[in-house]
C-alpha cells in the first residue's frame, strides 16, 4: 500500500507519517509548499506521479479566527483543495480519508451529537470544512470523514502548549468554562486513521479522545499534571471575545466506530500525561 498524506507539517500529518513509517508502509507526506491543494493541476500531477492507494488528508485551514477576515482563502483551502484530492482519488481509484472537525455543528443542541445529526456551522471554519465534506461526498461514492475535536500534538501549536508556555510566566488565569467538548491527541488518532485506510468500512466517524471537559477543566487538569501552581478562573464565552464565535457543545457521539468495529481512543486525561511525558522529555520532531 501507498499513502499520500497531506498536512505533513501540522501536529495530525506528523503523527500520521509517523504511524506509517512504524507500520512499514510506503508514504509521502506533503505540505502546502510542496503540493498547493488549491491548485488541482498540481494536485493531479502529484497524485499521478505517486499513485497512492490511500490519501489521508489532514491539510486544513485551522486558523478560526483569522477566517473569519479570510473566508475565500479558507474555502479555497478546505472546500476547493478537499474537491480536488477527492478528484485525484477517484481517478486513482484510491480510498480517501477527509479529516473534519466538531465546528460543523452549532453546540446550540444539549445533546450529543451523533455522526448524523445535522450539520449547522455558527463560524466561517465550520462552513468551510462542511462544505470540504459535502465535496467529498458529491464526488466520491466511498469515502472516510472522520470529525475530530480540539486536536494537540508535539508538532505544532495548541492550547496545551500555550497552557505549559503561560504557566512559566503566569500564576493566575482565567479559561472558558461554559464551551464542553473532547481532547484529541493526535498520537492516539494516527493509528485509527491509519487502520481505516486498511478496511472497507467507509462512512462517517467521530473519533476524539474519551471523555468530556471544559476548556477551563482542561487547563486545570494541565497545571495538576505539571504540578504547577496555576489559579484557573472560569469565565463565559462572552467574557472572552475572539472573531469567530464557537460551538458551546462540541460532544461527539463515538458509537460509529465501536458498531465498525474500530476501538475508542483512550481517556483525554490519560492521553494528557503522555503528551506532557513527551514534551518535557524535549521529542520535538526533526522538520
Amino acid at each position: 500500500m501507498k499513502v499520500l498524506v497531506t498536512g505533513a507539517g501540522g501536529q495530525l500529518g506528523h503523527d500520521v507519517c509517523c504511524e506509517l513509517k512504524k507500520r512499514g508502509i510506503t508514504y509521502l507526506g506533503t505540505t502546502s509548499s510542496q503540493m498547493n491543494i488549491a491548485d488541482s493541476t498540481v494536485v493531479q500531477t502529484v497524485c499521478e506521479t505517486f499513485s497512492p492507494d490511500a490519501i489521508i488528508h489532514c491539510a486544513a485551514w485551522t486558523a478560526v479566527d483569522l477566517a473569519e477576515a479570510n473566508a475565500e482563502k479558507a474555502f479555497l483551502v478546505n472546500k476547493t483543495g478537499s474537491r480536488n484530492l477527492a478528484i485525484a482519488a477517484k481517478n486513482l481509484g484510491a480510498k480517501l480519508i477527509y479529516v473534519s472537525t466538531d465546528y460543523v455543528f452549532s453546540g446550540r443542541e444539549e445533546e450529543i451529537y451523533e455522526v448524523d445529526s445535522k450539520p449547522d456551522p455558527i463560524n466561517v471554519y465550520g462552513k468551510s470544512k462542511l462544505a470540504g465534506e459535502q465535496a467529498v461526498q458529491d464526488i466520491l461514492d466511498h469515502y472516510f470523514i472522520v470529525r475530530i475535536s480540539w486536536a494537540f500534538g508535539i508538532n505544532g501549536n495548541n492550547f496545551v502548549k500555550s497552557m505549559i508556555r503561560l504557566s512559566e510566566t503566569r500564576n493566575e488565569l482565567s479559561v472558558v468554562s461554559d464551551q464542553i467538548g473532547s481532547p484529541t491527541y493526535t498520537r492516539d488518532l494516527a493509528p485509527l486513521l491509519c487502520d481505516m485506510i486498511e478496511t472497507n468500512a467507509y462512512g462517517i466517524y467521530h473519533a476524539t479522545n474519551e471523555g468530556y471537559c471544559s476548556w477551563y477543566e482542561f487547563a486545570k487538569e494541565i497545571f495538576l499534571q505539571l504540578k504547577k501552581e496555576v489559579v484557573v478562573h472560569p469565565i463565559v464565552s462572552e467574557e472572552y471575545e475572539t472573531a469567530a464565535q464557537r460551538p458551546k457543545n462540541s460532544r461527539l457521539s463515538k458509537e460509529s466506530l465501536i458498531s465498525n468495529g474500530f476501538a475508542k481512543l483512550p481517556h483525554w486525561k490519560d492521553a494528557l500525561s503522555r503528551f506532557i511525558a513527551e514534551y518535557q522529555n524535549n521529542m520535538e520532531p526533526n522538520q
